[in-house]
């Protein structure tokens, strides 16, 4: 039995793409989280097809059409292996050019780190994580009204970082955040060390200025780079930007230092670094794309064994 997937797929109009940036969305959002109207050229989907990537956007396991199938969502090993399934398959049908890239923001950098570690074929050839660390933040300073509930514009940070309208558009892209989901996310500051430590993809982590969920001084950001044993890892602070950086005035600035580094991972993108003589993969240059169209609505069935079938039931 599988589980459908479905999102937004974007692909340069002629010509194999650079490489497939793979764009997985936080919780409580869907995948149009990175195809942002809300003003001109915040789109990363928009953007990166016209810097000639293919960008696919999913909406993660137990979101869009599969949030039927998984009605409490899966934790972040098994969206890894449900997406790395999708992967294979859409690698059978599009090109893919030097391989995939992953954008992750917030939760939806926990089954992107999870892929990258299960990744022993180098299909992954770099991720940019925004919105994640993992030391968090005291509770005490989370953003909270009078009352003491999450108040969720706060917690984006201040209303002036985003357009004015954002916060209407968003309302179309809000979904239930699975109760498995939130579970993990509790638990990802007992089990990130021993993901990252299998990660061989460079990554990037990137920070809003005004970030609320994870504490990035020195200490904290010297407690996420310090598991990254087998890879380069670098973290950045993105200024005017809360917690929904791809929501933001900054958006495409975000969005241009993502691919710049995905610029860097291409083959012979790195300095210093030669092209290999025989990676696989193509690395085509950049072409001229004209008529370049919306994104399309995408929907996959990933051939797994539905991971419902496999669950031990759980204890309450």
């Amino acid at each position: 039995m599988g589980v459908p997937l479905s999102g937004l797929l974007v692909e340069p109009s002629s010509g194999t793409p650079r490489a497939v940036v793979l764009a997985l969305h936080g919780g409580g959002v869907r995948a149009g989280y990175f195809d942002s109207r809300a003003a001109p050229g915040l789109s990363l989907l928009e953007l990166g097809v016209k810097l000639g990537f293919t960008v696919l956007a999913l909406d993660r396991p137990g979101y869009g059409v599969s949030a039927p199938f998984l009605p409490e969502g899966l934790n972040a090993q098994e969206q890894a292996e449900l997406l790395r399934a999708a992967l294979v398959g859409f690698a059978r049908t599009h090109e893919i050019g030097s391989g995939f890239f992953v954008v992750g923001h917030s939760s939806g950098g926990q089954p992107a780190l999870t892929m990258a570690a299960q990744d022993h074929d180098d299909n992954i050839i770099g991720l940019d994580i925004s919105g994640l660390g993992n030391t968090p933040a005291a509770e005490d300073e989370l953003p909270r009204d009078a009352s003491g509930r999450m108040n969720w514009r706060r917690h984006w940070g201040a209303p002036s970082l985003y357009p004015p309208n954002a916060f209407r558009l968003c309302r179309s892209l809000l979904a239930p955040t699975p109760l498995r989901e939130i579970e993990e996310f509790l638990r990802w500051p007992q089990t990130y060390a021993e993901i990252a430590s299998a990660v061989r993809a460079p990554v990037r982590f990137t920070f809003g200025e005004q970030e609320p969920w994870w504490q990035f001084d020195a200490e904290a950001v010297g407690d996420l780079t310090a598991p990254l044993t087998s890879t380069r890892a670098s973290v950045v602070v993105e200024p005017g930007a809360g917690h929904n950086i791809s929501l933001g005035w900054t958006a495409r600035t975000y969005h241009l230092r993502a691919l710049a580094f995905l610029e860097q991972t291409l083959p012979g993108g790195r300095p210093g670094a030669a092209p290999p003589s025989d990676s696989g993969h193509k690395n085509p240059p950049l072409p001229d794309y004209d008529g370049i169209s919306a994104p399309t609505s995408w929907q996959f069935l990933a051939r797994v064994m539905n991971p419902l079938a496999a669950m031990p039931e759980r204890a309450g």
